[in-house]
């Protein structure tokens, strides 16, 4: 991964280069922004031009090699685990690194679940545990292999419990000398204000559509208007453009799921017996992996803000075409507006917060559908 590789971003790029060349790189940094933002790429991309910046004279040909590889001795990752079939009792990074060289090199704009799916713990939630921490205290102790920088990469760093951001607080406040840390995340509420407070914060916008068709175009056999029409619908993100380009099937099965939830939350009012199917569709749901709960959740906040652009007529920003020709967008959207929409991505959030905790799936379900019958008849 080199900048120019990277999609857009041009005025983060000139920052971070000038900071290296102006020796003004702190020692800790915070990456905010969506994966699809590119994030991931960029922090990889400045670790090379850090290392190659300092290296020796003869040496960039060696640097190169070993980061298209992603091997450098002196570049560190960390990212969000947990135990499989293969791993030890207690893992940590460096036990999964050639997966995760894999999934990199693959794409580095792939999401957190990619990566859970591709190390087969797509049913659990990773984490970066206090086991971790000190095993990056320990790596980043040591003398730099190269005699350069010491990198050490943390994605998704909100996924640190408590205890690990302690033990890591002390590193990051006086890191080693020549000691850089880039810590990304979608979610900087999720991290500890102490660790946040102590990190210079990059924020990375959306991506333009401009840079999202060339992103396409260059690995997707598309036209041009087909890779606008995606770029449209990917809110900035391109791993969501990839994501609809590769026309996963998971958006057909969650289009069922909530044509059959917001049937039942119409026909719920006034009508108990319904309250047993709403009961019924939370069960089921409640059964799914936690990350398919929260993909699921996302949906249908997109299939929501849909809904609305079509009731106040901006035509065109509707993207969005149910697969089942029987369930009626137009009329639908009619029930979602100014009035109700707030409380709907309200009630809907907070579903996703209690589902990243661990909370009890059936009851959150359950008790959003009430809600949003409730919501759904709001005049």
């Amino acid at each position: 991964m080199i900048f120019d590789s990277i999609l857009g971003l041009s005025h983060l790029k000139n920052h971070l280069r000038n900071s290296i060349h102006n020796n003004r790189v702190p020692h800790a940094q915070l990456f905010v922004g969506s994966t699809g933002s590119g994030t991931l790429p960029m922090a990889v991309a400045f670790a090379r031009e850090l290392l190659l910046y300092h290296t020796t004279k003869g040496r960039s040909s060696s640097i190169n090699n070993l980061m298209d590889q992603l091997t450098h001795p002196d570049l560190h990752f960390v990212y969000p685990i947990n135990k499989t079939t293969n791993s030890s009792k207690k893992p940590v990074s460096k036990d999964f690194i050639s997966d995760w060289r894999t999934f990199l090199l693959e794409n580095p704009y792939q999401t957190l679940y990619d990566w859970y799916t591709s190390i087969g713990i797509e049913k659990k939630q990773g984490s970066i545990n206090v086991d971790e921490a000190a095993d990056i205290v320990k790596s980043l102790s040591l003398k730099s292999y190269e005699g350069g920088p010491k990198i050490m990469i943390l994605w998704c760093a909100d996924k640190m419990n408590t205890a690990a951001s302690n033990k890591l607080l002390k590193l990051i406040e006086e890191p080693p000398n020549n000691t850089y840390l880039i810590l990304i995340t979608e979610s900087p509420e999720d991290i500890l204000q102490t660790i946040k407070s102590r990190c210079q914060r990059l924020d990375f916008p959306p991506l333009g559509e401009a840079d999202l068709v060339d992103g396409l175009l260059s690995k997707f056999d598309i036209s041009e208007k087909e890779a606008l029409k995606i770029s449209q619908q990917s809110d900035g993100s391109f791993s969501k453009a990839m994501h609809l380009a590769e026309h996963n099937p998971d958006d057909e099965m969650f289009e069922k799921w909530f044509i059959t939830w917001v049937r039942s939350a119409f026909r719920a009012k006034g009508n108990k017996h319904v309250v047993i199917d709403l009961l019924d569709w939370s069960e089921d749901l409640a059964k799914e992996t936690r990350e398919t709960q929260k993909r699921f959740l996302n949906y249908c906040i997109l299939f929501f803000r849909q809904a609305l652009l079509n009731n106040y007529s901006t035509k065109q920003l509707v993207y969005l075409s149910p697969y089942d020709s029987n369930f009626k967008f137009e009329k639908f959207s009619e029930f979602i507006s100014g009035s109700n929409i707030t409380e709907i991505f309200d009630v809907l959030e907070e579903a996703i917060f209690h589902i990243e905790r661990n909370g009890n799936a059936k009851m959150i379900f359950s008790d959003l559908s009430f809600q949003l019958t409730r919501f759904l008849h709001k005049k």
